[in-house]
Formats: structure tokens, C-alpha cells, sequence
């Protein structure tokens, strides 16, 4: 989980989110598939097993009514193939407290009931713990991502056209998120 090709994983998160907000569940599963393999190396079955509880997590999530304690729990199983997998020494319950805390964050950004601030922090937050990093070397890799979250947030606000150029900058705005990430937990890997 600490060597993964950049563009590959910005790459399928991107395809992911837009499926997500399209609500095309059946793309964001082949997304999540591709995505946990490429970002966290895991054997097929739990490659598998991965991705299905992703896209669970992120079904509990989407609706406004949602079920973030269910998201939770889904993540928390996730994470639990993730530590299982890499050999991480990793609390599955507090990695996905952290997960969920970013997604609660990005939705209140998108809503205007929360500043954008937040969102970096608690992507970083995340992004500290799994990867046992300080927290000052992680954040500018949350800064991206935190960036293509708003470029989404408007391509879903203009109207979810597929033909957009924003699902392009989103894309790079990953990448270039996941590359800062890779300088840093790979070298500290290393």
C-alpha cells in the first residue's frame, strides 16, 4: 500500500466519484475494484470483498437521509482487509472514524455549513494515520485532493455532464495528489 502508481489510482477515484454522483452503482463497484487493487495491492478475494465494501459504505452515505454509522462499519471491515493484507499495524475502528470524518466534512462543504479547512484537516488526519506519517508531510497531498473535491462539487453543480472538461482537472488534481502521497510514504517506506 505504499508503492501504487499515482494516475492509475487518481484515475479510477475520479471515474468512482463520477459514477458516484450519477448514482451508477455498477461503475462505482467496477471503480472501487480497480481502485482498491491499484491503491492497496490486495490478493483478488480481498480485492473483491474490498471494493464490495466500499461501494456499500458509499450507497449507506449518498442519500440525504444517510446511515454514517453503517458507512462506518463498512469501513471499518475495509480497513480490516487493508491491515490484514499489508501487515499494517492499523486500529480498523479509528481508521474508519477518519474516513467517515472526511466524508461528513466534504459534505458540509458542499452544502456551506462547514469551511473547506476542515475538509483538509481531516483528510490529513486520515491520511496520518494509515499511513503513520506527521501530519505536516501529508497535508499538501490533502490539499489536492481536498482541490478536486471542489472542481467535482462544481461539475455536479452544472449538471453531471460526462462531456465536461472539469472531470479532466479533477482527474490531474488526483494524480497530482496521489503522487505527493507516494513521495511521501514511499520514501518514509523506504
Amino acid at each position: 500500500m505504499r508503492n501504487f502508481d499515482p494516475r492509475r489510482v487518481g484515475a479510477l477515484e475520479c471515474r468512482a466519484w463520477v459514477s458516484y454522483y450519477r448514482r451508477d452503482w455498477p461503475r462505482v463497484l467496477v471503480a472501487s475494484v480497480g481502485l482498491v487493487r491499484a491503491g492497496f495491492r490486495m490478493t483478488w478475494p480481498r480485492t473483491i470483498q474490498g471494493a464490495w465494501l466500499v461501494l456499500r459504505a458509499n450507497q449507506l452515505w449518498a442519500p440525504v437521509d444517510n446511515d454514517p454509522d453503517g458507512a462506518r462499519r463498512c469501513m471499518e471491515r475495509f480497513y480490516r482487509l487493508v491491515a490484514r493484507d499489508s501487515g499494517e499495524s492499523l486500529d480498523t475502528a479509528e481508521a474508519a472514524r477518519r474516513e467517515i470524518a472526511w466524508w461528513r466534512a466534504h459534505r458540509a462543504v458542499q452544502r456551506d455549513a462547514g469551511p473547506r479547512t476542515e475538509l483538509v484537516e481531516a483528510l490529513t488526519d486520515l491520511y496520518s494515520y494509515v499511513y503513520g506519517d506527521e501530519r505536516d508531510r501529508v497535508r499538501p497531498a490533502a490539499e489536492l485532493r481536498a482541490g478536486a473535491m471542489d472542481i467535482s462539487d462544481r461539475w455536479v453543480a452544472e449538471g453531471c455532464d460526462l462531456g465536461s472538461e472539469l472531470i479532466d482537472q479533477e482527474r490531474e488534481l488526483l494524480v497530482r495528489s496521489y503522487a505527493a502521497l507516494l513521495c511521501v510514504v514511499h520514501r518514509q517506506s523506504s
